[in-house]
């Protein structure tokens, strides 16, 4: 193989303790040939791991200089230097850092998917390298289904993956019976006869003679440099063949995939956890698509009730305004006017009124009563509802008719006793009237406990007003005309008709209006409740995942150490953000869906009407929650330094 050049010069390293620091290496001056095998002892807190720490790129120096294969480390950018413990360093660790939600096959495969091997090539090589080891029958056991020697094999394995240049072994033998100690030595040896460079970290002096050469250090500084055995080392062989790379193009590809399947592996192994951060997203999710739903539900209710008033409709009276002394004496609003304003573009409907207040006597029963002369179309132009019977219609306005419709005030009032009204004759005053039809309780404004009644406006001018004059023009407005315009137009109208303006307008748009607007302020209160209710969610994933990070802590170390990009590891934890907001917001619309069968098994009277844009962009927000709050806590993890996310314990 070429050789691995690595040379240090006056290399220091301090850390910070209390006030002051702490120098862990003391000017070191070191080269290592490629092709050697370096054993580096001494005591407990001499400075060898640190030192290794360094020569793997895991660390940097405080002070001079680190040159590898003749490029200057200290020139290098966090991701060129997991570039080179990629594709040239592999580690052995002395607790083997081994994942365990993969098994023995998935950890060997870790460093090649970050150096983008095509899948089925890493697969090969993988069990290639377990069956060079004596894993073959292990490969797809987990961590905890090996013993430690089987452990740290599998770890010599994910070294070897992507050629292993340099093999770097912290204490590979401490955590190990005799017996796997020494087959783990043995295959030390046999990698560097294979041509690798291979330094030894230990703190055995047994260990160390089985290198070429030991450096002994103590206090920080190199002591001893000594050569205990001659010779070179033989040419590469068997596994000294690099996995090869995919095209640029499919590696991204293949990282992304493999971060996909790294999260859905972490989610499913700490199902309660996954489940509280998704309750809050649950929560958020279901109560804005529910509120929506319920807001457009209880608009389109009020709009129906609102249309059944018939409050879009324009009335015209006589006189300046409501209270003018003189409107009784203006005559001139006549049923031409109503007839004229029935032919209208923008009208639906038009019928006169007129009205007195009269006595309504049945047997012996009398009642006061509200008794109003109306077209036949006065019905359909306010929207009132039977209960039983019949309207009048065009005829009986011709024919002076006595046929009655009264309301079911009027009804409980002269039959109480649940006779049928349909029917009965009546006194009007003096006049004897037939019930022909019974009207629902209109949801209106004013008493509901007054009493009403309807006859043709003809007969009430004839047989109780003896005047030809109405009370007032009743205007539907057609449903795709505006009010306003309508209000405009008619009021033009009769003022060229009566040559000046004796009459004035009531526009009940502006119930509507009114009615409306509330409506929307409440639906948006309602939605921005649920958006707190959302935020909170969010909050809480992020919560959970810095709780996340900070448990994982040691397996980011693990993947940086065997060549993870800082991007790669910020990707895999926003895709565990992202799906676990995506699960959430899956199940809170299934959650807000199911709202509407309960309210309806409960017989509430509340609508729900969802929206396929309010449940997409629902979803959409649970997705961006993932992205937004994910963010902060797969930043941090992909900030930590990787020493010190491999100490964490």
């Amino acid at each position: 193989m070429s050789s691995a050049f690595i040379s240090l010069r006056g290399v220091r390293r301090e850390f910070p303790s209390g006030e002051g620091s702490i120098a862990a290496l003391r000017d070191i001056d070191l080269d290592i040939a490629g092709g050697e095998f370096v054993a580096i002892v001494g005591a407990s807190g001499s400075g060898k791991s640190t030192l290794m720490n360094i020569l793997g790129c895991l660390d940097r120096p405080t002070a001079g200089e680190y040159r590898f294969a003749g490029r200057s480390i200290a020139t290098l950018t966090p991701d060129e230097q997991a570039e080179l413990r990629r594709e040239h360093f592999g580690f052995i660790f002395q607790r083997y850092h081994l994942l365990p939600e993969l098994n023995a096959l998935g950890n060997v495969e870790i460093p090649a998917v970050y150096a983008g091997v095509a899948p089925t090539r890493r697969h090969d090589l993988a069990e290639r390298l377990l069956a060079r080891l004596g894993m073959a029958d292990r490969a797809h056991h987990r961590p905890s289904q090996l013993s430690g020697g089987q452990q740290q094999r599998v770890s010599i394995a994910r070294a070897l993956i992507n050629g292993g240049e340099v093999i770097l072994a912290d204490e590979p033998t401490g955590a190990l019976d005799r017996h796997s100690g020494e087959d783990v030595l043995n295959i030390l040896g046999e990698l560097n006869a294979e041509g690798r460079t291979v330094i030894l970290v230990t703190h055995d002096s047994a260990v160390a003679m089985r290198a070429r050469r030991v450096v002994e250090m103590s206090d920080g500084r190199i002591v001893e440099d000594r050569i205990v055995a001659s010779g070179a080392p033989a040419a590469a062989t068997t596994l000294t063949a690099r996995a090869g790379h995919e095209s640029s193009w499919c590696a991204p590809i293949d990282r992304l995939t493999e971060s996909f399947r790294m999260a859905v592996l972490a989610l499913t192994s700490h199902r309660l956890r996954t489940t509280l951060t998704m309750l809050g997203i649950v929560i958020g999710i279901a109560s804005v698509v529910a509120m929506v739903a319920l807001g457009e539900g209880s608009r389109r209710k009020v709009l129906n009730n609102i249309a059944d008033l018939g409050t879009n409709t324009l009335e015209i009276f006589p006189g300046n305004g409501f209270g003018d002394t003189r409107a009784a004496k203006i005559k001139t609003l006549v049923l031409a006017d109503a007839e004229a304003l029935a032919r209208q573009d923008y009208a639906a409907g038009a019928t006169p009124t007129v009205s007195t207040s009269t006595t309504l006597r049945y047997a012996s029963i009398e009642a006061s009563a509200q008794v109003n002369g109306v077209g036949a179309d006065y019905f359909a132009v306010k929207g009132v509802k039977l209960k039983a019977g019949r309207f009048f219609d065009a005829s009986a306005e011709r024919d002076l008719s006595q046929e009655i419709v009264i309301d079911e005030n009027a009804e409980s009032t002269l039959f109480g006793g649940g006779e049928d009204a349909i029917g009965k004759t009546i006194l009007v005053g003096k006049v004897p009237c037939t019930i022909i039809g019974v009207t629902r309780k209109q949801q209106g404004f004013g008493s509901s406990g007054s009493i009403s009644a309807f006859i043709a406006y003809s007969s009430v001018q004839a047989r109780f007003l003896g005047d030809n004059s109405l009370r007032s023009v009743v205007l539907r407005v057609k449903d795709n005309v505006d009010n306003d315009l309508a209000e405009q137009a008619a009021t033009q109208l009769l003022e060229r008709r009566h040559g000046a303006r004796d009459f004035f307008l009531f526009n009940t748009s502006d119930i509507r209006s009114a009615i409306t607007a509330t409506t929307q302020t409440m639906t948006a209160l309602i939605a921005a409740i649920a958006v707190i209710s959302l935020f909170v969610g969010g909050i809480g994933v992020m919560n959970i995942m810095l709780v996340s990070v900070s448990e994982r802590v040691k397996e980011i170390g693990v993947r940086m150490a065997v060549g993870a990009r800082r991007s790669d590891i910020m990707q895999q934890f926003l895709i565990e953000a992202v799906l676990v907001c995506m699960a959430g917001g899956a199940l809170g619309v299934l959650a807000a869906l199911g709202a509407a069968v309960v309210f309806r098994a409960l017989g509430s009277t509340f609508s729900f009407v969802y929206s396929g844009s309010s449940i997409v962009a629902a979803f959409g927000c649970s997705t961006l929650i993932g992205v937004v709050f994910g963010w902060l806590p797969a930043r941090g993890a992909a900030q930590l330094d990787p020493v010190d996310a491999l100490a964490r314990e």
